[in-house]
């Protein structure tokens, strides 16, 4: 918005008197006033790209009329709201004005102080509108797709889950290992939630004890326990209409998981020290870097809970696994953190690259970002070098390298690719629990294409 903090309003009445009126006194209110005589005059104004946040027009004026200009501005679509100014005893005009896109309509003669109401009221709703748009362009770039950089097959995989289910309301489990972006994704997922409008509130459930973890997340009453001097609001409360992110959820005790579970299930949660219910209505997504099922199976988390909690899974590949999306996540670090930092890098060098792209990355995608980060502080240049990378990435060995493979008598380039075809096969199936559905997907081929090649190893009638 230009001119006045309190804004930029344009006045077109042929009325000479009425519109400096307006002008005089729109600029003693604080405003920026552009004043017309003609409607085409104005249009010309709006089509060389001019900014206002209220359009003030007459509807009777010679050649093109009020309603007439009415028509023509949302064709620049900038969303300018027009307020309408109609002769005493004139309703027709008014109820068309108000069809075709007005916010609102006065009659002349009118009271300054009707006007001044009518004009702040519509400059408001304007700035607020423009508010929201930049709120939503912020969060895109923060929360969107375009922060969660990637091409590989895994990234694209958990793209699609986050489009189908983050309209939903369904509970999500989101795995992976430390630095993959778990919460990156939880935050994602909730500014996809469609009409949920609440807040995103997280929680790491490993870093408080129990008690403690208890009262942030159900809320206390008054004397519940030493400290409690007042009631306070739990994080379900908290999180009402929004998403609630419970990270690290294998960390919670065997008592407090019952109690989330009934939360969850229930919709409703107990204060410490209460007894009354409190309704909530929150978005659940939870996160591990554990293994959940095989938690379950150790007796190290509730059977119940997972079943309540795993109805939508989005396994978060590691940055090993998705090796190609390195350059494009360097590309996007470099962009983000020398814009921060003030800094700008345009290329990288290829022995970096490689070396970056060798590195096995025991932190994931945060480790990579910590690397960047690093380079971006201590860089003189506009070249991202070697010597700006950590002694660990330096001192690795290319974990991708050529490795020679002794054959002995009797083996051949088949059977050697039989052997690992059938221990990929293996481990698919034992880390999706024998399911043959999942472990097919895991692998990136058919059911029916796994089944196959479980019969052909002989496995098509076991259990497995």
């Amino acid at each position: 918005m230009k001119g006045s903090k309190k804004g930029r309003i344009m006045v077109v009445d042929d009325e000479r008197s009425m519109r400096e009126m307006l002008e005089i006194f729109l600029g003693r209110e604080g405003y920026e006033v552009v004043g017309y005589s003609l409607a085409g005059d104005a249009l010309a104004c709006l089509a060389e790209d001019q900014e206002f946040d209220l359009i003030i027009t007459d509807i009777n004026m010679p050649g093109l009329t009020g309603l007439d200009l009415l028509k023509s501005v949302s064709q620049f679509e900038k969303d300018i709201p027009v307020l309408m100014i109609t002769a005493y005893g004139s309703p027709d005009s008014a109820v068309e004005a108000m069809k075709l896109g007005a916010v609102d309509y006065i009659t002349k003669p009118f009271r300054i102080e009707e006007i001044k109401a009518r004009i702040s009221a519509a400059v408001e709703r304007r700035k607020l509108a423009v508010e929201n748009v930049e709120l939503h362009r912020l969060l895109d770039q923060q929360f969107g797709f375009e922060n969660i950089v990637g091409k590989s097959t895994g990234i694209q995989r958990v793209f699609e889950i986050i489009r189908r289910v983050g309209p939903m309301d369904s509970t999500v489990v989101v795995s992976g290992d430390s630095g993959t972006g778990k919460e990156l994704i939880a935050r994602a997922l909730h500014h996809h939630a469609g009409g949920r409008k609440g807040p995103f509130v997280s929680v790491n459930c490993g870093a408080l004890v129990e008690t403690l973890l208890e009262s942030e997340l159900f809320g206390h009453r008054k004397g519940s326990f030493t400290g409690a001097d007042s009631d306070r609001r739990g994080l379900f409360e908290t999180a009402t209409g929004g998403t609630l992110f419970l990270d690290e959820i294998t960390e919670t005790s065997s008592s407090l998981q019952v109690k989330l579970l009934r939360a969850i299930q229930e919709r409703e949660v107990v204060p410490v020290g209460g007894t009354t219910p409190v309704n909530v209505d929150v978005r659940i997504v939870v996160a591990t870097n554990r293994d959940l099922a095989g938690e379950v199976a150790a007796g190290r988390f509730r059977e119940d809970l997972y079943y309540r909690i795993n109805v939508i899974h989005i396994q978060i590949p590691s940055l090993k696994e998705r090796s190609g999306d390195i350059p494009l996540l360097v590309e996007h670090f470099l962009g983000r953190l020398g814009d921060r930092q003030g800094r700008s890098f345009t290329s990288v060098t290829p022995e970096t690259m490689k070396r970056l792209m060798e590195y096995s990355y025991p932190g994931n995608v945060r480790e990579l970002e910590n690397i960047v980060e690093r380079a971006v502080a201590l860089g003189e240049g506009d070249s991202f070098t070697m010597d700006l990378l950590p002694d660990e990435v330096l001192r690795a060995q290319a974990s991708r390298s050529y490795t020679e493979v002794p054959l002995g008598e009797g083996q051949d380039l088949d059977s050697l690719l039989e052997d690992y075809e059938r221990r990929l096969i293996e481990s698919a199936i034992h880390q999706t629990g024998g399911n043959r559905t999942k472990a097919a997907e895991v692998l990136g081929v058919s059911f029916r294409s796994l089944r196959y090649r479980l019969k052909k190893y002989g496995w098509a009638d076991e259990e497995t």
